[in-house]
């Protein structure tokens, strides 16, 4: 295990995770689709404890896959005011950038998890929760697993994560030291207020949970608006305005808050409502 490069850690990760069930022990894919198959078996894998051995490995292979993809230094990112000359009010901490959340090296980034609070097991789904388990490693998914434990011992064998509510991890192979989880509203036929609530709740208890844990530099995901169905510029300004209210109590707390965006509509709802 010592000196390996990339194609020899992914070899060696795939290898040992097949054999960890009978029924994926004669998977193959050729070279090319082996970071899937890698991933995917990442993605199914229940959260139970595995050897120092696998970790280390698994540990080299991530960074070096995040070194590969690029990290974002928060200091890197201009906030609204250095790029756009935006007259916001907090325009000096504000940021939008478009980009995986996975790259970027902040206290913490955000995720938008689903009431298990145990990560997407679809395997490669495009999901923003499939895609931090990925980059994080399975250690993620195994801490999850040991909060929902200890609330279900508190609360009944069939809790599940309460909308709006947040917990934070370690943020494991990731470039950002932490990840807040925070289960978003799913908009099922209309949107109505207490959808709304919910969504604002999800922000603003995200932002109590980083001033707990002294995270400085916080990137948010756009929470519901992918799986969950949450109206894309409903979303944006009910996040601003959230943010803007806790910041206006707590602003001390916080160096930096980043929206960040994937899709293109995205970036311009955001862009619409911070460029003042």
């Amino acid at each position: 295990m010592v000196n390996m490069d990339q194609d020899e850690r992914m070899d060696y990760l795939i290898e040992r995770l097949k054999a960890e069930s009978y029924q994926y022990r004669n998977l193959w894919a050729e070279k090319e689709e082996r970071p899937k198959l890698l991933r995917a078996l990442m993605n199914v894998r229940l959260p139970r404890s595995i050897d120092n051995d696998y970790l280390r490995v698994q540990a080299d292979y991530l960074k070096e896959a995040a070194r590969e993809k690029g990290i974002v230094r928060v200091e890197d990112i201009p906030t609204v005011e250095e790029e756009y000359g935006s007259s916001h009010p907090f325009a000096g901490m504000l940021s939008i950038w478009q980009g995986d959340i996975t790259r970027i090296a902040a206290d913490a980034i955000v995720n938008a998890a689903n009431s298990q609070l145990l990560g997407c097991f679809i395997p490669c789904h495009k999901c923003i929760d499939n895609a931090i388990h990925s980059a994080a490693g399975i250690e993620l998914r195994m801490e999850c697993d040991a909060i929902m434990k200890a609330k279900r011992r508190r609360y009944g064998s069939r809790y599940e994560e309460l909308t709006g509510r947040a917990e934070i991890t370690g943020g494991y192979n990731l470039p950002a030291k932490h990840v807040i989880h925070t289960v978003g509203p799913i908009v099922k036929n209309k949107l109505n207020h207490a959808l709304r609530q919910q969504l604002a709740d999800c922000y603003r208890n995200v932002m109590e949970c980083a001033m707990i844990r002294d995270v400085r530099t916080l990137a948010f995901c756009c929470i519901s608006t992918g799986e969950f169905r949450f109206p894309n510029d409903v979303a944006a300004k009910i996040a601003v305005k959230t943010v803007e209210e806790v910041l206006e109590k707590q602003a001390k707390y916080f160096e930096r808050i980043i929206f960040n965006v994937f899709r293109e509509k995205d970036l311009g709802y955001y862009r619409k409502i911070l460029i003042k």
